[in-house]
């Protein structure tokens, strides 16, 4: 009886080690997501000529003959962080905050991948030859680009009001406090850019609340990396 009375635990280990596994990939994709997207599109932004990252907005390099690279960049960083979203909300407790946390920011994952899709409109001399300033009119390719691109901003931003208020919920403080300083600056980025203002301190801004998002990810896709496997060793 006692070989019996073994076999569940021995069967349910390797099934938890394996489910573990599987998260702990999927949230790989977010320490991945950040770096691959922030070195494509600086390089991009210092060797191309006519580009200003003090006047340009990233979205413009998917323009020109080299756009594809910006394409693909957006395309293959949107599906990272699909995959990221999933792990998240294999990682986290069931729970309807967490599940809308995973939702939203898989929500941006498909923005970044819309955006990437449909190009943005050329404009202020960039790619050479393009109007000094904004468009006479958008197209329908920029428009839905500027449409894909502002929903997946906006889901950021609720999935990290979420997680704030799904780790303060769990007593994790700096997680909590973390999660909303990176939403609240995003949006705050994002209004800039979103109000049609070409100048410096907004752009600049936008760039530096792009690394900071980026940044956050890679370091919560660490944080539950490392959850799911002290969980994973003390279930054994």
């Amino acid at each position: 009886m006692s070989s019996l009375t073994s076999v569940p635990g021995e069967l349910a280990a390797p099934a938890c080690d394996r489910a573990a596994r599987v998260t702990r990939s999927l949230l790989g994709y977010g320490v991945l997501a950040g770096p691959v997207y922030v070195v494509i599109a600086l390089a991009q932004a210092l060797i191309r000529p006519g580009f200003d990252l003090t006047r340009d907005d990233v979205s413009l390099l998917a323009n020109g003959s080299l756009g594809w690279i910006q394409v693909a960049n957006f395309l293959v960083t949107g599906a990272m962080v699909i995959a990221f979203a999933v792990g998240l909300g294999r990682a986290l407790d069931a729970g309807r905050t967490a599940r809308w946390a995973a939702r939203l920011l898989g929500g941006y994952g498909a923005g970044l991948m819309g955006a990437g899709i449909f190009v943005a409109d050329p404009m202020h001399g960039f790619p050479p030859g393009a109007p000094a300033g904004m468009p006479a009119s958008l197209t329908t390719h920029g428009l839905l680009h500027i449409a894909f691109a502002g929903v997946g901003f906006l889901c950021f931003v609720g999935a990290c009001l979420l997680l704030a208020r799904y780790f303060a919920s769990e007593h994790r403080r700096g997680w909590a406090v973390a999660s909303a300083i990176t939403g609240i600056a995003f949006l705050v980025g994002f209004a800039g850019v979103a109000s049609g203002s070409s100048s410096q301190a907004v752009v600049l801004a936008f760039w530096a609340t792009l690394l900071l998002a980026w940044g956050y990810l890679g370091a919560l896709a660490v944080q539950l990396y490392r959850d799911v496997s002290a969980a994973s060793g003390q279930a054994r």
